[in-house]
Formats: C-alpha cells, structure tokens, sequence
C-alpha cells in the first residue's frame, strides 16, 4: 500500500537516541513476559494450596496464561497497523503490568485463571514487536548484537523462572512472583514513551479509512491455537487419543488450523502474512527455532522433574543446578553477537547444536548416583551450545526481509517457538509416563524366586532389616517392598534417561535445514540480496 492511503508515524527524535538504549527498554518487558511462562510452575502446589483448589486443576493458571499468549501473538502486526507499533506495544505493557497486580491479589481460583488470561493477552504481543523494534532500530552489521541482547531475555529467562519462583515462593509468597512485574512494567513504560517511536514507513490504518477486521481469521486463529494449547498440556493427564476430549479438541485444532492458513492466504490484508514463509531462510529458520523451543523448554522441565522426584531436591536447589547454565548463556551471547560479523551464521548453529546435544546426550548417562557438580557442569555444556542458536537463527530468518513486514515476520517466528516448547513440555510428560512403564514391565521381569540375584538381594535386604530391629517375617516382607520400591526408582531413572537422549537427537534435526539456507555471509556491512 503507498504511503499516501495511511497516516504515517513520522518519528522526530529516532535518529537521536542510542540504539542500545532502545535494546535495554525493549528488553525488560521481553525478559518479564517470558519469565511469566516458567515463574508459576514451582508455586503450584502453594498456589493449589493458599485457593482451595487440586494441583490437577491449578495447572490452568499455566493453560490459561500459554492459551492467550498464544493466540495474540501472531497479530502483533495488525494491532500495530491499528494503533501504531509504539502505542500497541504500551498498551500490551500496561495490560501485562495491571493484571500482574491483580493476578497477586486474586481471591480464587476462577479469578486467577481469568487474571492469568488478561496477563497472556497483554503479553502476547510483547516479544514479535519488541524484536521488531530491535531489529529496524540497528544496522544490519549490528542486528547481530542486538539479536544477542534480545535473546538474553528469551533464553534466559524460562532458566532462571524456576529458580526464581522457587526461592520467592519458599521465601515469601506466591503471590509475589506477581508482584515482582510492577515495577519493571512501571519502568518499562517509562522508558518505552520517552526513548521508542515508530519508523517512518508504517503505515497506520483506521476502521474509518478502510482497515477491515478480519473476524473470520481471527476466530479460526484464536480457536484453533486455544484448542492446540489445550491438547498439549491436558494430553498426558487425559491420555490423548483414548480420551474424547482430547480427540474433539485435536479435531477442531486441526480444521481450524488448516482453515486458517487457506483463508489468510486470500486476504488483502490478513491477521497473519503467510505469505512472507515464502522466503526460504525464514521458514527454514522459523522451522529451527520451533524444534529449538521444543528442546529448550522440554530440558528445562525435565532435569528440575528428575533432581526433585528422583534425587530428592528442593525446588530451590533444583533451580540452582540450572542457574549456571542461565549465566553461560548470558556470557556467550554477548560473544556470539560479535562473532556474527566474522562467522557465517549457519556455521554457528552447526557448532551449537553439536555442543548443546553433547550435553543433553551426557545427561541420558545420568544415574540415581549423580552429584550435584555433574549435574550442573552437564546444564552448562547444553547452555553453552543454546548460547550460539538463538542469536544466528535470528539473524539468518531477517536477512532478507523487508523491513515493513518485520512485524508480521516477528509474529510467526515467535510462535513457532512458544508452540515448539508447549509441544517440547507435553512430549516430556508423555515420554516419561509411557517410557517408565515400559522399563518397570521389563525389570519386573527379573523380580521372581528363580532368580539368581534377585533372590540375593532379598536376603541381603532381609538380614539389614533385622539388623535394625524388625522380626523376621516383617523383614522379609519389607524386603520385598523395599527392592520394588528400588525398582520404581530404576524405571523411573531410564525414562529420563530416554528422554535426555531424544532431546538429543532431536536436536540435531536442525542440522541439515543449514545446508539449506541460502548464504547470506557474515554480518560485515549492507545487506544484498542475492
């Protein structure tokens, strides 16, 4: 559309202000809205506790939040043809921060849920226009290091919100991981009016001069990512296609999904360009950060799972054998910025993926033995290697992008990733339950009178027993109940193990779709397009 059909934001101090500065204010919001997906997960017990509600029914104060963040995400574009980018983006920050507060004063159950809601509706849209903003607002020579201070909050974050939430449910009150967004919301704000202004070439529509609402893409968008976010997270606990919730809801996901794509595609003006997937490094990128999203939230989950079910952990100290994993990443970004302008891109997340797989296939070596220094020198080896994905993946799925699609463009790429670790989440939770199954069926297998060692292991089991004071029938019988429960243990243990080691390998799916790309070179001066 030519600049003569719109109102055109005409910036007068853009040129004037630090790009850097604008990194650090877009930041903050990035880094709070993506903390928020993990923050709540080790205050649910409390949280189910403190409202008189089940553990099973406080998990939608994570469904909830996932379900609204999703659907808004992609439409970040046309929210900010609406209402102008810099308006829709504090809009989308004020919303986050009030209904933070109220999420922190909620009374129930049911008025959290619909707090959380609000919250995943305000911060939606936060992470495609925050990028958006970074990626027009530095050259491309730069856009390597602004990638990596953007992909400082995104990666970051989901690392330490465990740890976080833990020591301040442990320390104050749940209600306080809420609390804990106001004042940066509040700065936020304050930095986002005074520093961040729209670009001269977007174009801003209104509902009088001819913007239409596509009310069909959007209840086919919100309907189908709903109903996809609710077969993720209730998969597992419904057991997925023997459930006819599950099997309504995947069936409604699916035609609205496809209707969705079929219909934008013929729109002049769609909630979600489609079009743009036409360009290969995007979607071979777009492709790459939804299986790094898959691995990336699925460890996250996983290894606190396994240090506090199986080795007996606290929450806090759980989130501290991740910690150091969140600070390599924060130290290598940075890094990997710089050696963007020196390194093709597609190189570098060759090497990361090696490196990252290296750890999480380490971790498939774990036993029920492990010490606390393996444990976190193994999260440092995969951190390390998701340090030089992010940044390079970005770079890669913008090269060749117009600027006046950077926000439709920002839009998808974001949701492929928040779609990858929801699915990365429901695949560990599946995999664990089925795996530990299958293992316990085959060790079982060994547990019989006929045994050589199992029969061993009774009586060594038995003579303990007595030793500390139980009769001579009791201690055969706890015997038996105390190798079964060492079973349980075991079977649990490879089930992890497994996951940790498809983690792994799935990783390296990213591998080839590298090859694929369409060389760009590193990021020395101007772009050109080949």
């Amino acid at each position: 559309m030519p600049p003569a059909a719109g109102r055109i934001c005409t910036p007068t101090r853009n040129q004037a202000v630090n790009p850097w500065v604008i990194a650090m204010t877009v930041m903050l919001a990035t880094f709070m809205e993506v903390l928020d997906t993990s923050v709540a997960n080790v205050a649910l017990p409390h949280i189910a506790g403190s409202l008189s509600a089940s553990v099973d029914e406080s998990t939608w104060v994570l469904t909830s939040y996932l379900v609204s963040n999703a659907i808004i995400l992609p439409m970040g574009a046309w929210f900010s043809m609406l209402m102008g980018r810099k308006r829709f983006y504090m809009i989308c920050v004020a919303l986050f921060t009030a209904s933070s507060l109220l999420c922190g004063l909620a009374p129930s159950l049911g008025a959290l849920i619909l707090f959380r809601v609000l919250q995943g509706i305000g911060g939606g849209a936060l992470q495609p226009v925050s990028q958006a903003i970074l990626v027009e607002s530095f050259p491309h020579e730069k856009r390597g290091m602004a990638m990596a201070v953007y992909g400082m909050g995104v990666v970051v974050a989901p690392v330490i919100g465990p740890t976080l939430g833990g020591w301040i449910t442990d320390n104050y009150s749940w209600r306080w991981i809420f609390f804990i967004n106001l004042p940066i919301g509040i700065l936020s704000l304050l930095l986002t009016g005074w520093l961040v202004f729209d670009p001269p070439y977007l174009v801003r529509k209104t509902l009088a001069n001819g913007l239409k609402i596509d009310y069909v893409g959007f209840g086919l968008l919100a309907t189908g990512l709903g109903a996809l976010e609710v077969v993720l997270d209730e998969g597992q606990r419904e057991d997925w296609l023997a459930s006819h919730f599950i099997i309504a809801f995947g069936t409604v996901m699916l035609v609205c999904l496809v209707a969705v794509v079929l219909w934008e595609l013929r729109q002049r003006e769609p909630v979600i360009d489609f079009h743009i997937l036409k360009e290969r490094n995007y979607m071979l990128s777009t492709v790459a950060m939804l299986v790094m999203g898959f691995v990336l939230y699925g460890s996250t989950a996983l290894l606190p799972l396994f240090l506090q079910t199986l080795l007996g952990y606290t929450a806090m100290l759980s989130g501290l054998v991740l910690s150091p994993g969140g600070l390599v990443i924060g130290l290598l970004m940075p890094v990997v910025g710089m050696l963007l302008r020196k390194v093709e891109a597609r190189w570098m997340v060759v090497w990361g993926v090696l490196v990252s797989a290296a750890g999480l296939i380490a971790m498939s070596r774990f036993n029920l033995d492990l010490d606390y220094r393996t444990a976190v020198w193994s999260r440092v080896v995969q951190s390390s290697g998701l340090a030089f994905l992010f940044v390079p993946i970005s770079t890669m799925a913008f090269a060749f992008i117009p600027k006046e699609r950077t926000n439709h463009a920002t839009g998808l790429f974001n949701l492929a990733r928040n779609i990858g670790g929801s699915g990365g989440i429901a695949t560990v939770t599946t995999l664990l339950a089925r795996r530990a199954q299958f293992h316990q069926s085959v060790l079982v297998a060994h547990m019989t009178p006929y045994d050589p060692a199992y029969r061993q292991a009774l009586v060594q089991s038995s003579v303990l027993l007595q030793a500390h004071g139980s009769g001579v029938a009791d201690a055969g019988v706890q015997a038996h109940g105390l190798l079964y429960g060492t079973l349980l243990r075991q079977s649990s243990m490879l089930s992890f193990s497994d996951a940790f080691w498809m983690m792994g390998v799935l990783f390296m799916l990213i591998i080839p779709l590298m090859f694929l790309m369409r060389k760009s070179g590193p990021a020395r001066g101007p772009l050109v397009v080949e």
